[in-house]
Order: structure tokens, then C-alpha cells, then sequence
């Protein structure tokens, strides 16, 4: 079975973990920073907006178990794919919304998804399409934020309930609880 890459950002990558490790298929989920120009950013330089970087989710997922388009589908859902860098409070450029595509493939779904979004939302879809960047892995202590900080006001709050739309909307591709 080949695993598969994707890699999305949507806001905050706090959020979009905490959702795709309750999603079936998908075997691991990484924060990280792409699309920027310094190598290796640290969060604080990141959040400082000067470095271009957005945040965003490393996914293995097995296309068996579940397909890009589906992961997608996923994306467009728990994220706001309409408010140009920033997602609730969080704004700035590292919280645009944006898909890397990992190869042609990706690209085709991931454009052809974009369009039928815009059909849903009331508002023009502003996630960007663009191809793979260098990824950085971002600190350890923002991996699996919100299984360990599932109290804390930001993940109480806007964590916890993308969570629980997942679970309402995509409840075939949820995990067990």
C-alpha cells in the first residue's frame, strides 16, 4: 500500500490537526510551515508575518482508506475558504488558506474541487493553488496540541468545535470516538 502526502493550510494548524487525526486513513498528521522564504522558521518568526511562511498540516494518508478528493472535501468543510489570511481571529498571511499540491494529480483534484466550493460558499473561494514548497516542521510542542491542551481557551473554543463538525458531517470517515 503507498501512502500519500497532503499538505493544507486553513487557519490556525492546531485546528486542521486535531480534525485529520480523527479522520479514518489518515496515519499521521504533522504541523509545519511552508511557502516562505527563510529556512527553517521558528513559530515566533512565522507569527511575526515578515517570513511568508502559512501555516499548515503534513498528511500520510492511506488513498485506500480514504482519497485526496475526500481530504478535500474534509477541508473545504471545517475552514473558511472565502476570508483572504485569516480564519476567526487569527489573521495574517500564515492563516491563508491554501492547498500544495503534490503532483498533477492533486493539482486536477484539488482545482476541480475549488471550483464546485465555489458553487457552495456565498463568497469567492481565495485558497490558493500551489505547488510544493520546502516544509519545515514546526516545534515540538505544537504537535498533537489538541489532545494535550484539549481545555485551553483557543482549542476549547475553535478547536473543539471543528473537531465536532467533523464528527457531524464526515461521520462515515470519522475514527471511533
Amino acid at each position: 500500500m503507498a501512502t500519500e502526502i497532503a499538505v493544507l493550510g486553513g487557519g490556525c494548524f492546531w485546528c486542521l490537526e486535531a480534525v485529520y487525526q480523527q479522520v479514518r486513513g489518515v496515519q499521521s498528521v504533522e504541523s509545519g510551515y511552508t511557502g516562505g522564504s527563510v529556512v527553517d522558521p521558528s513559530y515566533e518568526q512565522v507569527c511575526g508575518g515578515q517570513t511568508g511562511h502559512a501555516e499548515v498540516v503534513k498528511l500520510a494518508f492511506d488513498p485506500q482508506q480514504i482519497s485526496y478528493r475526500e481530504l478535500l472535501e474534509i477541508f473545504f468543510t471545517i475552514h473558511d475558504p472565502t476570508t483572504l489570511n485569516r480564519q476567526g481571529n487569527d489573521v495574517g498571511t500564515q492563516y491563508r488558506s491554501v492547498v500544495y499540491y503534490q503532483d498533477e494529480v492533486q493539482h486536477d483534484v484539488a482545482k476541480h474541487i475549488i471550483a464546485e466550493m465555489a458553487l457552495v460558499w456565498d463568497a469567492p473561494i481565495v485558497t490558493e493553488l500551489s505547488a510544493p514548497q520546502p516544509y519545515y516542521r514546526a516545534e515540538d510542542y505544537h504537535q498533537n496540541y489538541f489532545v494535550q491542551h484539549p481545555f485551553q481557551g483557543y482549542c476549547a473554543f475553535v478547536v473543539a468545535p471543528k473537531v465536532a463538525k467533523l464528527r457531524e458531517v464526515f461521520a462515515e470517515k470519522s475514527k471511533p470516538a
